[in-house]
Formats: C-alpha cells, structure tokens, sequence
C-alpha cells in the first residue's frame, strides 16, 4: 500500500469513528454540523487539495469578489475587514464536501461557495488529523462562451 492509500484509509476510519461521536452528542441535543454530511461516510468522499477557507459564508463571498491575481492580497483584505487574522487562510486540507451555500461571480469568475468539513491538515511531516470544523471554500465553474 502507499502512504497515501494508508492516509485515506486512516482518515475514513477517523472520520467513521468521528460521526459515531457526533452521533453520541446529538442524543444529548449538541448538534453537530457533521451530522448534516451524507452517510455512511466512505474513503472516496475524502479530497485532498490546497485551497482557500473561510470562517463564513459571507467572508468566502467577499474574497471571491476581491480574488484577482494575488490571493495572498484578497485573504489580507477579508482578514482585515473581518478583523481577524484568520478568518481566510490558504490550506492544504483533507477534507469532506457539504452543502452548496452560493455562488459568486467576479473579474476572476464565477465561484460555487460550498461548505466543507476540515478533517486533516498537511504538515511538513504528511497529513495530520485535525479536529473536525466546517469551513467555506471557493470552487471556480467552469464557464463555457454560448
């Protein structure tokens, strides 16, 4: 097996044993947004990929209207509006998707705003289990000329 194979499969495993948890606190009326997440939970509704997060939906909306040609620029200015330095962060993150919570158009395109559960973070040691939190990121549609 390779390392990644053993990383997806210890991730779902976490993840299965994280919606087990999550389970146990609903009964006690702490509902969790892991429970929104389809079920049963499986290895291949894991991605891995480097991208941007942001606390809501709102602050994912403004960084796609503000994402031109640097990034880093557009995440300075949310973070700033927001007063808070990590409202938006770049992330290479193994993550689950959610709901779909927008969509966005700007001069850079048009962005779905999806909801996603952040369950493992890369380090420089490999993937990492982080604790399960809900997220907003940026997908670019694809737009075709008619």
């Amino acid at each position: 097996m390779t390392p990644t194979t053993i990383a997806f499969r210890s991730v779902a495993f976490r993840l299965a044993s994280l919606r087990t948890t999550a389970l146990r606190l609903a009964v006690f009326g702490l509902a969790l947004p892991l429970l929104s997440f389809p079920s049963p939970v499986l290895a291949h509704e894991i991605e891995i990929e480097t991208g941007v997060i942001c606390d809501t939906r709102e602050q994912a909306q403004r960084l796609a209207l503000l994402l031109e040609d640097d990034a880093q620029a557009a995440i300075r200015t949310v973070n700033s509006e927001a007063q808070d330095a990590t409202a938006c962060a770049l992330a290479s993150m193994a993550y689950v998707r959610g709901a779909k919570a927008g969509t966005a158009r700007s001069k850079a395109g048009t962005f779905e705003i999806v909801e996603v559960l952040v369950i493992g973070v890369e380090t420089r040691r490999g993937l990492k289990q982080a604790s399960p939190a809900v997220y907003f990121t940026l997908f670019k549609v694809e737009e075709r000329p008619a």
